[in-house]
């Protein structure tokens, strides 16, 4: 990955991050990695353990950033779900799964933010 993608992925969960902290929600970890992989944000809405996958985009050449939430990266963090909540001692807890998806503009600012909930 390169060194741009890279930093564009980081501001991302930034502006993820703090889009669902002005909407309500806390951010319980960031990055959360463990021998499957990595969970971009994990955050409560409410009682609801929230498991966010956030897209970052510089442009809408190659779709839209959530179209990148595919089939097999679903599985992928529905298994990273399942230890989190295993590791944590929350198996009977409600939650779900939800996309932020980021188009930035040629000087790095938001463009677009989409937060779709429950996406999968």
């Amino acid at each position: 990955m390169t060194t741009r993608r890279k930093l564009l992925g980081r501001q991302g969960e930034e502006a993820a991050a703090q889009y669902l902290e002005k909407n309500g929600y806390r951010i319980l970890c960031r990055n959360y990695r463990c021998q499957l992989g990595e969970i971009d944000l994990i955050a409560l809405d409410g009682d609801i353990i929230v498991f966010v996958e956030v897209r970052s985009r510089s442009g809408d050449l190659y779709g839209l950033a959530q179209e990148s939430v595919t089939g097999r990266k679903q599985y992928k963090l529905r298994k990273l779900a399942w230890h989190y909540l295993k590791t944590n001692g929350k198996t009977g807890s409600a939650c779900r799964f939800d996309v932020v998806a980021i188009l930035f503009d040629i000087d790095s600012k938001v463009k677009r933010l989409e937060h779709i909930e429950n996406a999968f």
